[in-house]
Formats: structure tokens, C-alpha cells, sequence
């Protein structure tokens, strides 16, 4: 089985880094890695709208900064999302949510 790497990278002002959210679960947690991308459990029914806002307030929550620092970039639609976090680092961003 091939082991391919969680990517976190600078962005300009922080964190960027692949999110696979997988809706309809009992609870809100990471779960660990899917590929290149964290893998996040949420409680909402679907992927788009209500689960976005819902993981936006989850990591700002796990990563303790402000909701308003927390951005998806790519992927409205899609369980696959890209993340960018204003004003953390790459390591902290890896240290807080695979531990």
C-alpha cells in the first residue's frame, strides 16, 4: 500500500491545506488523512451550505482563532475542499488537528 503524505503548505498569510468532509456522522471530528486531505466528520446532512459553515466553526474551533480567519477556497459543492487558515502555521495547523 503506497503512503502518500498530508500536505499543509504556507500560504501567504498561513495555512493551506485539502479537507475530505464526510457528512451524516454521530459526531464532529478528524478523523485522521484520505489521500492528500484531512479527513473531517461533520454532523450535517450534506456537503455544500449548512456543512460549510459548519466546518468553518469547527477547525476556527479546534485551531482556537476567530471564524472570520478561517476561509474555504475551493470547493463549495464538493466533500473535497481546499482550506486556507489566516495566521496560523503549517505546523500548528498539523500538530492541532492529527493529534
Amino acid at each position: 500500500m503506497r503512503d502518500i503524505k498530508f500536505n499543509i503548505t504556507k500560504a501567504e498569510e498561513g495555512a493551506a491545506f485539502a479537507v475530505h468532509v464526510v457528512p451524516k456522522a454521530p459526531k464532529n471530528e478528524v478523523v485522521g488523512k484520505h489521500g492528500d486531505a484531512l479527513k473531517i466528520r461533520l454532523t450535517s446532512n450534506t456537503v455544500g451550505g449548512i456543512a460549510n459553515d459548519m466546518l468553518i466553526n469547527f477547525i476556527a474551533q479546534k485551531l482556537n482563532v476567530k471564524r472570520e480567519k478561517v476561509e474555504i477556497a475551493a470547493g463549495l459543492t464538493s466533500a473535497e475542499k481546499m482550506i486556507i487558515v489566516v495566521g496560523v502555521s503549517p505546523h500548528t495547523v498539523e500538530s492541532t488537528l492529527l493529534s
